[in-house]
C-alpha cells in the first residue's frame, strides 16, 4: 500500500492532505450537528429514487396497457402511472374516487355508514373538495344509496367514472410523454442487456 502511495505525484498527495485537513476542520465546527439531518434527507431521497427506478414497469407490461384500459386498471403499477398522468391533467380525483370505492366495498359492515358519508362529502355532493363529474340522476341515486350504506352503494357512480377515464383520459395517456418515455427507457435497458449477453457469449467462446 505504501509503495502504491509512493508512485503518486506529489501534487496528488498534497491535495489529499488538504482535503483531509478541510474535513477535520469542518467536523470540529458546531454547525455539523445541523448539517447531519440534511445529509440524512439527501440519503433518504437517494434511496427513494433508487427504489422508484427499480419499480419501472417492464416493456411488455407497458405494451399491454395499449391493448385495453382494463390492463391499466388491473395492474397496481398501471394505476400508479395512470394516476401520475391524471395529476398532470389536474383530474386525479377520478382515480382517487375509483380507489376509494374499491376499498369501501371491502370494509367491515360496521364501518360502511361513516365511510360512505366521507366519500359522498369528498367526491359526490355539489362543490365537494374533489368533486367528480357525474350526471344529476347518478348523483341523486348515490345520495339515496349512502343513506342506506350498503357495499354497492357507489357502484353506478364508480362505473361512470371508470367509463369517463377510459373514453377521455386513457386515450391521451397512451400518447403521453410519460408512457413514451417508459417504452424508450425499457427499450434502452433491453438493448443494453442484449449487448451484455452477447459480450458474455463472445468471452465464453474466446475462453
Amino acid at each position: 500500500m505504501c509503495k502504491g502511495l509512493a508512485t503518486l505525484p506529489a501534487t496528488c498527495l498534497k491535495s489529499a492532505k488538504d482535503i483531509k485537513h478541510k474535513i477535520s476542520f469542518l467536523l470540529q465546527k458546531p454547525e455539523h450537528q445541523t448539517a447531519e439531518p440534511k445529509q440524512k434527507e439527501k440519503s433518504a431521497a437517494a434511496a427513494a429514487a433508487a427504489t422508484a427506478a427499480k419499480r419501472v414497469p417492464a416493456a411488455d407490461q407497458v405494451k399491454k396497457w395499449n391493448l385495453s384500459f382494463s390492463h391499466v386498471m388491473n395492474s397496481e403499477m398501471g394505476r400508479q402511472v395512470f394516476a401520475s398522468f391524471l395529476r398532470s391533467e389536474f383530474s386525479e380525483e377520478n382515480m382517487d374516487f375509483w380507489v376509494a370505492c374499491e376499498e369501501y366495498r371491502k370494509m367491515a359492515p360496521s364501518d360502511l355508514a361513516a365511510r360512505a358519508q366521507q366519500i359522498y362529502q369528498l367526491y359526490i355532493e355539489s362543490d365537494a373538495p374533489k368533486e367528480v363529474n357525474l350526471d344529476a340522476v347518478t348523483r341523486e341515486e348515490t345520495r339515496q344509496n349512502v343513506d342506506q350504506a350498503h357495499p354497492s352503494c357507489f357502484d353506478e357512480a364508480q362505473k361512470m367514472i371508470y367509463i369517463l377515464m377510459e373514453k377521455d383520459s386513457y386515450r391521451r395517456f397512451l400518447h403521453s410523454t410519460l408512457v413514451q418515455d417508459l417504452l424508450e427507457r425499457q427499450a434502452k435497458r433491453e438493448a443494453k442487456s442484449s449487448d451484455c449477453l452477447e459480450n458474455r457469449h463472445v468471452l465464453a467462446g474466446g475462453a
